[in-house]
């Protein structure tokens, strides 16, 4: 990777590639770095004492091809305003092209009016970021596809399951027969391409959610007694859902839970609903930091990273190749 990271440096001088880290996740994009053989950006992002965010570049971009890492997860309006600011930055250096990587999309789940008199935010952060002089967007596992949609200018939309496949491949031997359970309908299309994948039996779970943290779970459709149960969900924020899953999955006869989510937010009280749930395995990415917040459940927890996957991507876009390839190896998670 690092002979193919000098080729791209020394045939397009006058198009190079730069890739900066916000404050956000430091530790992927290091890694994704590493991976590129690609070093890091030089640059300073300070806060003054009255909170506001300065971003100053130690590095000529004019012309340059500039992705900056910067995914919009917890504290989100901070890590969100670092990425606009980062980017009128970039911009008013002349940059050539400004690519914002944001692994994790703050404000996705507000993609529609589920009632009167309220926004679509998702909509709004797309117009903010689109106006803040981005060229293009690379994200993963956004929450609702249409999100995708609301950006007027290319996205590319990358999708988890290529890591998720490969490492639960390597887990097949040790968990036996297992069932891909998806925790609501609408997750069936994504449960029955992992459960095909995988070899395993689909099932799904009626699920009525009450409110923004507790969901009622009604019946489950298809046979998990005596299997290990995968689930397969883009984020996990309270916790709420996979803990009540878990506990009716078990309640069914399942032989143990696995949840396995892009993203790892575990808002609020997810980390003690994890705790006293039954899952005997969270599998995350590290699209969102990891912190000491996550102790108690260190012993069941799996990090696994999608740094190689974005580096593959930012290498494919400075090269103006195709990244749809990416998932045509490790397949696309039953979505498009």
């Amino acid at each position: 990777m690092a002979k193919q990271a000098e080729k791209i440096r020394t045939s397009h001088p006058g198009d190079e590639l730069k890739v900066f880290a916000g404050r956000a996740n430091p530790a992927l994009a290091e890694k994704i770095s590493q991976r590129m053989g690609v070093p890091l950006g030089k640059a300073r992002t300070e806060t003054f004492p009255d909170g506001e965010i300065i971003v100053k570049l130690d590095e000529d971009v004019r012309g340059r091809d500039c992705f900056i890492i910067q995914p919009t997860c917890p504290p989100v309006n901070d890590t969100l305003v670092e990425l606009l600011i980062w980017v009128d930055c970039l911009m008013r250096a002349s940059a050539m092209r400004i690519t914002a990587v944001i692994p994790y999309f703050g404000y996705a789940r507000q993609d529609r009016k589920s009632e009167g008199r309220t926004p679509i935010t998702a909509k709004m952060v797309s117009n903010i970021i689109t106006a803040a002089g981005v060229d293009r967007v690379i994200a993963m596992d956004l929450h609702a596809a249409q999100v995708q949609g609301f950006f007027d200018l290319p996205v590319d939309h990358l999708l988890a399951s290529p890591v998720f496949m490969q490492w639960y491949r390597t887990q097949l031997a040790s968990i036996g027969r297992i069932a891909v359970v998806s925790p609501d309908p609408g997750n069936l299309k994504a449960a029955s391409y992992y459960a095909e994948m995988l070899g395993g039996d689909l099932a799904f779970i009626d699920k009525r959610r009450q409110s923004g943290t507790q969901v009622a779970m009604t019946a489950i459709v298809g046979d998990v007694r005596d299997k290990t149960v995968l689930m397969f969900d883009d984020m996990i924020t309270t916790g709420g859902t996979v803990a009540e899953a878990s506990r009716i999955l078990m309640d069914h006869g399942a032989k143990a839970v696995h949840i396995a989510a892009t993203h790892g937010v575990f808002a609020g009280h997810a980390v003690e609903r994890l705790v006293k749930s039954p899952i005997s395995k969270i599998v995350v990415t590290d699209t969102v930091p990891m912190d000491n917040r996550l102790d108690p459940i260190r012993d069941r927890l799996v990090v696994l990273s999608v740094a190689d996957l974005l580096g593959e991507a930012i290498h494919r876009i400075h090269l103006n190749q195709s990244v749809s390839i990416l998932f045509d190896k490790g397949g696309n998670g039953g979505k498009r």
